[in-house]
């Protein structure tokens, strides 16, 4: 339930707020997207924590680029996959954390798990 507030002011934030800021984050996601990402894969814990780091990162004494959220544990074991199933793509990192990586085909369908 506190996740989904969460996510749901996330979204109110994107859909009205980022258009003043526009392209004003130093990183690739944004940070919100990054925010988002965090809050729908990791703990609500650990989403805050990397969400407050990075913004605090995010202002022109650091470089910016591109930095992917980490996955801190994988749960979810898909039974069908295809490229318009898969929402994150996760690339392996080290010590079983992934990169969570937008997949722009995604179009929607919900991924069936066991």
């Amino acid at each position: 339930m506190i996740r989904k507030f969460l996510l749901k002011l996330l979204w109110l934030y994107q859909k009205f707020f980022t258009l003043i800021g526009y392209g004003s984050c130093r990183y690739y996601p944004s940070c919100s997207e990054y925010a988002r990402i965090n809050f729908e894969n990791n703990s609500i814990s650990s989403a805050f924590y990397h969400t407050f780091t990075r913004i605090l990162r995010c202002n022109q004494l650091f470089d910016g680029g591109i930095e992917y959220p980490l996955l801190d544990k994988l749960s979810l074991k898909p039974a069908r996959l295809g490229i318009d199933s898969i929402k994150y793509w996760l690339v392996p990192n080290k010590k079983n954390r992934f990169f969570i990586i937008k997949n722009f085909s995604y179009k929607g369908q919900p991924c069936s798990t066991k």
